[in-house]
């Protein structure tokens, strides 16, 4: 991605928060910030966001029926003899503002193309942890397929590890009725990526939803699939050699994660580490590498 769209989108992202007024004629005449009629106003078919739940805008459009509409809606110009805006972040707020009978909403305009507006809508969403997996997912797809980004690049933009990246493109390899478990919020991301390895994901995905099973217990059954599923029962904790303790305690302390040595005897085991983000496997595989 050149340099300058990058500056661009960095200067987009700081108006998405509200960091600084735009600037007089930033980006051309249309820029800028003002109100105009909601009816001008269309939701931007891009947007990864799909859910919105009637509660939280019954509960918003409330709120904006007595103080209005706070934060303004980002926008960008739509193209034509008419004046209409299409949003890039916000949608939440427009269909609230709908449902409390506004007639007006004050806007940011950008004046950005289609990959860039794509971009702002998914960063602002991931940083604000407003997508689901799947939505996240598929708002990554649509930069690689529309706008060429290899992984790396997106990576970089979006402000996420390549690694996270390729994780969360690999939940699309899920039959749709786990999809719809994960939009649903029964399963995690990490349900998913422990069901990509099973031989039925969507009959091993309905017994987690059942059982309430742990993302750790998930991954035993798919790599031991005759393996009976967990109860919520406590298990037993087998008693730990003192040796293999202290070289846990060793290794954790050198890696900054939790680590478990399981040593089953005749110089055979497995060595398992702990991280909770991608973040945190980058880093182990830096170290390991080097």
């Amino acid at each position: 991605m050149a340099l300058e769209s990058k500056r661009r989108l960095g200067r987009g992202l700081d108006a998405l928060l509200g960091a600084y007024p735009a600037e007089a004629g930033e980006g051309g005449s249309e820029s800028g910030r003002r109100t105009v009629p909601i009816a001008l106003i269309a939701r931007n078919p891009r947007n990864p966001r799909r859910d919105f739940s009637d509660a939280e805008l019954d509960e918003l459009a409330t709120s904006l029926t007595k103080h209005g509409i706070v934060q303004p809606i980002v926008v960008r110009p739509v193209t034509g003899g008419v004046e209409r805006y299409e949003i890039i972040a916000g949608e939440r707020r427009w269909r609230a503002a709908q449902r409390a009978g506004l007639h007006e909403a004050p806007v940011t305009v950008l004046d950005v193309s289609d990959s860039e507006a794509l971009e702002l809508a998914i960063v602002e969403n991931v940083q604000r942890t407003d997508l689901n997996p799947v939505e996240e997912a598929r708002g990554y797809q649509a930069l690689i397929e529309e706008f060429s980004y290899s992984q790396g690049e997106l990576g970089q933009t979006i402000g996420k590890s390549r690694v996270h990246v390729t994780n969360t493109l690999r939940l699309l390899k899920l039959p749709e009725a786990v999809l719809e478990m994960m939009e649903a919020g029964s399963l995690s991301a990490g349900h998913g990526r422990a069901l990509l390895s099973a031989p039925d994901p969507a009959k091993l995905a309905k017994l987690v939803v059942k059982k309430g099973l742990s993302v750790r217990e998930t991954e035993r059954l798919t790599q031991e699939p005759g393996r009976p599923a967990p109860t919520k029962q406590g298990r037993k904790s087998p008693v730990r050699n003192a040796d293999i303790a202290a070289l846990e305690k060793e290794l954790s302390d050198t890696l900054g994660l939790k680590v478990e040595l399981k040593h089953q005897g005749g110089g055979a085991g497995e060595l398992c580490i702990n991280y909770a983000t991608l973040e945190q496997l980058d880093a182990v595989c830096r170290k390991l590498k080097s």
